[in-house]
C-alpha cells in the first residue's frame, strides 16, 4: 500500500481539526511518525506538478484530484480508491474505484 503526502496532510487536517474529540499535537506527531511515515511514498516535486497538470488537461480533473492521480501513478499503483473521482475510469496505468459502490 502506498500513501501520497497530500492524503497525509488531509488527514492531518482533519484528524486535528475534525474529529470528536480532535487528536492532540503529541497524538498527531505520533501517529505521523508510526503509521503514516513508513507508508508514505511519492512526496511533492516540479515534476509531480508538471504531470498533475497535464492529467488536468487530458482528463479535464480538478488540479487537486489531478495531483493524487499523478501521485499514485508515480508510485506504481494500479488501483485508487476514491469516492470523489469518476468510478472505473482509466487514466494511463491506473483505474480509480469508489470503494462505496
Amino acid at each position: 500500500m502506498n500513501l501520497l503526502y497530500q492524503m497525509t496532510q488531509e488527514f492531518l487536517n482533519v484528524a486535528t481539526r475534525k474529529f470528536v474529540p480532535p487528536l492532540s499535537a503529541d497524538q498527531a506527531q505520533r501517529y505521523l511518525q508510526q503509521v503514516l511515515e513508513p507508508l508514505c511514498s511519492v512526496f511533492s516535486s516540479n515534476d509531480l506538478y508538471r504531470r498533475a497538470i497535464d492529467i488536468q488537461e487530458r482528463w479535464r480533473c480538478g488540479f487537486y484530484d489531478s495531483l493524487i492521480i499523478a501521485s499514485a501513478l508515480q508510485a506504481g499503483c494500479s488501483t485508487l480508491y476514491s469516492e470523489d473521482l469518476q468510478a472505473s475510469q482509466a487514466i494511463e496505468s491506473l483505474t480509480i474505484v469508489d470503494p462505496f459502490r
